[in-house]
C-alpha cells in the first residue's frame, strides 16, 4: 500500500480540506487517498455530523459539487469583522442586483439584464466577470448577443449545492416583469454585444 492509503481516513480528509481553494469532489479525494468513493462519502458525512454535534465554529458542507470547510453562520459577525476590517472590496448594490438577475434569468444577455434593472449594466457585468461570479454561455440565436450565466464559484460563495436552492423569486416577479416589458423596445441600445449596437456610458460605473 502507498503512504496515502495507510493514513487514517478522517484526519487525512481534514488535512486535505484545510488547503483546498475550491470544494473537493468525493471522486478526487477517493483517488488521492486510494479509497473507495463510498468510504470517502461516508467519512465526510460523519465528520460533518460530528462538527455539528460538537458545536464547532466551522462546518463541513457539500457545495457546488464538492466538500469544503465553512465558518458556522452563528459566528458570522466575528468573521465578517475580521475579514472586512479596513477593506472596501465588497460588491456594490448595483453589482448585487445585476448578479441576482443573472442568477434567476440565466442564460441571459446584458440587454435583458439592463431591461430588468432599468439601467445600463455594462460596467457591473465586467466587474462580475472579473471576479469570476459570471461567465459567458454562448450567444443568443436571434440577436447574436453574448449570454451570461453564474459560475461554480458563485455557488460556492453563496453556499449552494445548485441553482435549484436559490430562494423563490415569486414575490418580486411582478415588478421585475413590468420594468422589463416597459423597456423591451429599447433593449438593443443597452447591449454592446449585439450586432450594430450603439455605444453608451456605464450608468453603474
Amino acid at each position: 500500500m502507498s503512504e496515502t492509503a495507510d493514513l487514517d481516513l478522517k484526519p487525512a480528509l481534514e488535512a486535505m480540506l484545510m488547503v483546498v481553494d475550491e470544494p473537493a469532489t468525493e471522486e478526487h479525494l477517493a483517488r488521492i487517498l486510494e479509497r473507495p468513493k463510498r468510504h470517502i462519502a461516508d467519512a465526510l458525512r460523519e465528520l460533518a455530523d460530528e462538527y455539528t454535534v460538537q458545536g464547532r465554529g466551522f462546518e463541513l458542507r457539500f457545495v457546488a459539487g464538492g466538500w469544503r470547510f465553512y465558518t458556522r453562520a452563528a459566528y458570522a459577525p466575528a468573521v465578517e469583522r475580521l475579514v472586512l476590517d479596513g477593506q472596501t472590496a465588497r460588491l456594490t448594490q448595483a453589482a448585487l442586483e445585476t448578479l441576482a438577475v443573472v442568477a434567476y434569468r440565466q442564460p441571459v444577455s446584458r440587454s435583458r439584464v439592463s431591461a430588468v434593472r432599468g439601467v445600463n449594466c455594462d460596467g457591473v457585468m465586467r466587474t462580475l466577470l472579473q471576479r469570476g461570479l459570471v461567465e459567458e454561455a454562448g450567444t443568443e440565436p436571434e440577436t447574436g448577443a453574448i449570454l451570461y450565466r453564474t459560475t461554480n464559484y458563485f455557488l460556492e460563495r453563496m453556499g449552494l449545492r445548485g441553482l435549484d436552492e436559490l430562494p423563490e423569486l415569486a414575490p418580486f416577479l411582478p415588478e421585475a416583469e413590468a420594468i422589463e416589458a416597459e423597456t423591451q423596445e429599447g433593449v438593443p441600445s443597452f447591449d454592446p454585444d449585439a450586432p450594430d449596437a450603439p455605444g453608451g456610458q456605464d450608468a453603474d460605473d
